[in-house]
């Protein structure tokens, strides 16, 4: 969420990169009703306070007439307090219907895109940071992975159709082994790294889902429990970033770093096609993600830091992987910069997307209430930022593509020493 500071402050700087989003000057037009509503807001927040002074000063008045005697003036000065407070509860009540309206006009404007952040609006203008440095690799035995997972008895679509639906994979064998040494490798590599590992709900309520940004702009693709009132959480970064939600942080307590791993819940409404077969969009999936909240000063240098984590995992897996700066058209309704890492899947001849690894400043901060006081004792907002590392259902997709053999599956040596077998067959 923007801060009306900024907006007052910035304005057409903010309007200018909201542009990169592909929003339209009409669509742009809410920061100037901010503005007028936040005018409205400090209005009645005047007023009022100008009335609390009022009843202030007379009810001390009132004691003092009192304790002198002075009964009838003191009853007079109650009648004008009676009738201020009157007043004053109508401006309580215009300063609420202000404060609420500029929460929910704030909650529609997305994170305002970094100055380095590309102009585009599809996926296709995104800007390809770091090519793969060599030719791709071509296959002698080319199967996608969803025929390989079938022929090994590793990965069965049907069975989970049978007990869900489409889009819930079940792992089996040596593919939930697989799995398993993954989970285990990503976790390991993190703590190795300095993150802290969690363990968080699965289920979030809506304080958590809105301070993350969830709500109210992936509504749509979250699975919801009506009873409850509470979500399946789509990634861990949505309970794990709301473990530091209200607090007041020292500078010295800078960086906080976690790790956690999750099953992830993604309804993915309106995903059909080729593009979606096997384990290239499902509606359940597991990933380990990092977090960082960290000084504003350094979320840059931080940011940098994440994507060199998240690309020295693909090396250790030997995959041909590319890194994109997204362009604003294709970037999260909640980040100010993002780089995505796609890795290629050799059967299909495609780059799948396996991690997404973003700053967002002080867009998730503000909504959490997450601040640090500095030296001079002055509150500010932190910056907080996560990325997948990685999310394993398209990686599981490419290892088994890429490293097919004739008689078999080749794991990736890194992984070794986690499954307890070379090969898959």
């Amino acid at each position: 969420m923007l801060e009306v500071k900024n907006i007052r402050e910035n304005i057409d700087t903010i309007k200018h990169r909201l542009k990169k989003r592909g929003m339209s000057d009409d669509a742009l037009l809410i920061l100037d009703e901010i503005i007028v509503i936040d005018d409205k807001r400090k209005q009645s927040q005047t007023s009022n306070d100008a009335i609390l002074s009022q009843v202030k000063s007379l009810s001390g008045q009132i004691g003092s007439l009192y304790k002198s005697g002075n009964r009838e003036e003191a009853d007079q000065l109650k009648t004008q307090v009676t009738a201020l407070k009157e007043e004053g509860s109508k401006y309580e009540q215009e300063l609420k219907d202000a404060e609420e309206a500029l929460y929910q006009a704030l909650l529609t404007v997305p994170n305002v895109p970094h100055d380095s952040v590309p102009a585009g609006q599809t996926e296709d203008d995104n800007e390809v940071h770091k090519p793969w440095h060599t030719d791709l690799p071509t296959l002698e035995h080319n199967l996608p992975h969803w025929e390989l997972g079938s022929k090994y008895n590793i990965l069965d679509f049907e069975l989970g159709n049978k007990i869900t639906g489409a889009g819930f994979p079940v792992f089996r064998g040596k593919g939930s082994r697989l799995q398993r040494a993954l989970i285990n490798f990503f976790l390991d590599e993190a703590t190795a790294a300095g993150y802290e590992e969690i363990v968080p709900p699965l289920l979030v309520n809506e304080d958590t889902a809105r301070g993350t940004g969830q709500l109210p702009d992936k509504e749509g693709q979250m699975y919801y429990m009506e009873r409850d009132n509470l979500y399946l959480i789509p990634t861990a970064e949505v309970p794990v970033t709301n473990i530091v939600r209200g607090n007041l942080m020292t500078e010295d307590q800078f960086p906080v770093k976690f790790t956690a791993y999750t099953p992830c819940f993604r309804r993915e409404a309106g995903s059909y096609g080729a593009d979606v077969k096997g384990l290239n969009r499902v509606h359940q999936f597991d990933k380990i993600e990092i977090i960082q909240i960290q000084h504003p000063d350094k979320s840059y240098e931080t940011l940098q830091q994440m994507v060199d984590h998240v690309e020295s995992l693909l090396v250790k897996l030997e995959l041909p992987y590319r890194i994109l700066r997204l362009c604003g058209g294709d970037l999260g309704f909640t980040s100010a910069l993002t780089f995505d890492f796609e890795v290629y899947a050799a059967a299909q001849k495609k780059w799948l997307e396996v991690s997404s690894v973003s700053n967002f400043e002080t867009f998730q901060s503000n909504r959490l209430k997450l601040r640090y006081k500095d030296q001079s004792g002055k509150k500010h907002l932190a910056h907080t930022l996560n990325g997948s590392a990685l999310a394993l259902a398209r990686i599981i997709a490419a290892i088994l593509e890429n490293n097919q053999v004739a008689d078999g599956i080749r794991v990736p040596t890194v992984l070794q020493s986690y499954t307890g077998f070379e090969f898959i067959n």
